[in-house]
């Protein structure tokens, strides 16, 4: 393993907790792994982040299980056990629900709703109050763009976000990590991944807004940067950072 690159990301991620105050002392976090390579790598980094962070906290992680046939997360499981991190595989029909019983014009909203409450509703019956997610830096920078695009407001999903109803705090380590550098890190790691076999997989308006963002960026290459930047500037809830 290359612990140089893998030290290096952990500082990012570091970062991103510090400046949000996103781990306190004692905490039980519960990383929400799909199997991919954000979370998968999330999930790696936050181990390592836990063997020095001066705030001891627990770590676990949890996988709903969509209902899509063939995903085997039996990789998840095998690095779960490897890195001697607990881990739960539940069961939902959430795939029969969104595009069987509902048939939703927009499966990617309900899906996500419904995968969140459920990982709400897991990790709270096991008296965990925080939950990590995999939400990147051109997650953050997509879903503000198509807030201001489809929507016509300036929206975007919080760093760090206590759900009321639920009592969950969920946050988002991975909020200065670049989904290409998750790639490359991933990729060099050889970090086990499940694939994703949603057919609505690129074929969302996230898809669009982030094929636009590629065409701008070739013009203008620090433009992501500067959408963030702004995010952290303008008079958003829970993205300024204290001076």
């Amino acid at each position: 393993m290359d612990i140089r690159a893998l030290n290096e990301f952990t500082g990012i991620i570091r970062k991103a907790v510090d400046d949000y105050g996103m781990i306190n002392v004692g905490d039980r976090v519960a990383v929400g792994v799909s199997g991919g390579k954000d979370s998968m790598l999330l999930l790696l980094a936050l181990k390592h982040l836990q063997s020095y962070y001066p705030k001891h906290f627990e770590l676990e992680a949890i996988t709903i299980e969509l209902g899509f046939e063939g995903m085997d997360f039996t990789p998840v499981r095998e690095m779960c056990r490897e890195l001697d991190i607990p881990y739960t595989c539940l069961k939902t029909d959430i795939k029969e629900i969104v595009f069987d019983v509902r048939k939703e014009d927009n499966p990617c909203s309900l899906c996500a709703k419904m995968r969140r409450g459920a990982l709400n509703d897991a990790i709270r019956a096991r008296g965990i109050s925080k939950l990590a997610l995999g939400h990147h830096f051109d997650d953050a920078v997509e879903t503000f763009l198509m807030s201001l695009l489809f929507e016509g407001r300036l929206s975007c999903f919080r760093p760090v976000t206590f759900m009321d109803r639920s009592g969950v705090t969920q946050i988002r380590p991975l909020i200065y990590a670049g989904e290409q550098k998750i790639i490359n890190l991933a990729d060099s790691l050889d970090i086990p991944i499940v694939e994703n076999p949603c057919p609505q997989d690129k074929a969302s308006k996230r898809y669009e807004i982030k094929q636009l963002i590629k065409t701008l960026s070739a013009t203008y290459p620090d433009m992501k940067s500067k959408v963030f930047g702004a995010m952290q500037r303008l008079p958003l809830p829970g993205w300024g950072i204290e001076s």
